[in-house]
């Protein structure tokens, strides 16, 4: 009973740290402030390439 009431105890431990990790994701809005750096990164990449097309 002591043995499964650790394993219990530590699934709980790990789902609330992974909770609160996801909640402050959300609520800092770290999701969309990451993928806008990513975008900005990705645009100074590829703007600089020259392209084949001549008008």
């Amino acid at each position: 009973m002591c043995k499964a009431f650790k394993i219990i105890s530590k699934i709980i431990a790990i789902l609330t740290a992974i909770v609160g990790v996801l909640f402050v994701v959300y609520f800092w809005n770290l999701d969309q402030k990451l993928l806008g750096w990513a975008y900005v990164q990705v645009n100074k990449i590829f703007d600089r390439k020259k392209t084949d097309i001549k008008f």
